[in-house]
């Protein structure tokens, strides 16, 4: 009797520590963890493809000397706002005004034997008339006066030539616009065929911009723009924006205006040029920078980035059914402002998870805590 009273007082302890043992364990399991929660929207979203660019003058004008020569004055500066017509250097003349005296004489020698051939024909003639001397002194002295006639026309060409080199020796803008670097000063001898120019003038109250695109993003580029011809697209073409070096963007848009249409087999790319104002002078020939060419789309499905993952080289979501995280693979076509443009894979309105995938799995219950997508958006931090 007393074995069997111990037994039974061993089982109710048993069957009392199991009890607690498992009321223990219901009260220490965790229960669905809160995530945040929100709708996929459809948004107009545009993004920047960058290219880098040189920007040029709308005319850039290389000044060089026509005549060899002594540099005599600078009458500009680098950076000088010129006109076109307006005089930058001045060469040294003395040698020319010299063969300009030369030539000046030898207009008047060659006038002086005009003057004397001329008498003689006219002396000659009528004695021909009267049968007094025979024709041939008179068209001997008739060639003479076509010889001295002639002399006075070279003279007088060689005259206007060294005439014309003394007004070269004033070397004057191209064009209006802004003087380039002067790698030359006083007294520094240049001629036409030094391979570096006086300087350069450029009209940059617009500029260039040039930059390149490879084959593939200039076919894919094409396709997405409004036109049947070349010439429809390049009018349907969107503006453009630079970002200059120091990473501002600059303030006036541009507008592309030309595309080669011809790749380069050397780089296998096309050139396109777009033209930007430039009122207050701030961009000037030979600057560098990026070319930000808009990507836009409109009334596409998005998604945070933050609600995104990569396995195996697909990207997934976590959908929201029954409270309960599904894995959904989507296709995303591009990431812009971090968002992520979705092709297909959800649907307008459909909930999703919205941050915090850590250590979330396919199947897990959830707390659906309700968030607004733009917040979410907020919230993920930029990387560089």
């Amino acid at each position: 009797m007393k074995r069997y009273l111990q037994t039974i007082t061993f089982a109710a302890i048993a069957i009392s520590v199991a009890s607690c043992g498992k009321k223990d364990q219901q009260q220490g399991a965790p229960g669905p963890l809160p995530y945040k929660v929100v709708e996929v929207p459809t948004k107009d979203v545009t993004g920047y493809k960058t290219y880098p660019t040189t920007v040029q003058g709308k005319v850039s004008s290389a000044v060089r000397a026509k005549i060899s020569g002594y540099i005599q004055e600078v009458y500009v500066d680098e950076g000088s706002i010129v006109r076109k017509g307006q005089p930058l250097f001045r060469l040294e003349t003395n040698m020319l005004n010299e063969n300009a005296d030369a030539a000046k004489a030898a207009i008047q020698t060659a006038q002086a034997q005009v003057n004397v051939a001329q008498v003689n024909v006219d002396k000659l003639v009528p004695l021909v008339q009267k049968g007094i001397i025979s024709n041939i002194q008179l068209e001997t002295a008739q060639a003479n006066l076509a010889s001295a006639k002639s002399q006075l026309t070279a003279a007088r060409a060689q005259y206007k030539s060294v005439t014309a080199n003394i007004d070269y020796a004033i070397v004057r803008s191209p064009v209006d616009g802004i003087v380039g670097a002067i790698p030359f000063r006083e007294g520094t001898l240049v001629s036409p065929s030094d391979p570096q120019p006086l300087t350069t003038v450029s009209d940059d109250s617009e500029i260039f911009a040039y930059f390149t695109l490879n084959e593939k993003e200039y076919f894919n580029f094409l396709e997405n723009i409004q036109g049947s011809s070349l010439k429809d697209k390049l009018n349907h073409l969107p503006a453009v924006k630079l970002q200059l070096a120091n990473g501002q963007v600059y303030e006036q848009e541009g507008k592309i205006e030309t595309i080669s249409g011809q790749i380069n087999p050397a780089t296998g790319t096309v050139q396109l040029r777009a033209l930007f104002k430039n009122p207050n002078r701030l961009l000037a020939n030979g600057n560098s920078g990026t070319l930000m060419l808009p990507n836009e789309y409109k009334d596409v499905l998005v998604v945070p980035e933050s609600a995104t993952y990569e396995q195996q080289g697909q990207v997934y979501v976590y959908t929201v059914v029954n409270d309960t995280a599904k894995a959904t693979k989507i296709e995303v076509v591009d990431r812009i402002n971090k968002l992520a443009i979705v092709k297909e894979g959800v649907k307008k309105g459909e909930k999703i998870i919205g941050a915090g995938l850590g250590t979330l799995r396919s199947g897990a219950a959830i707390t659906p805590v309700p968030e607004k997508f733009e917040k979410i958006n907020e919230d993920i931090k930029s990387t560089f």
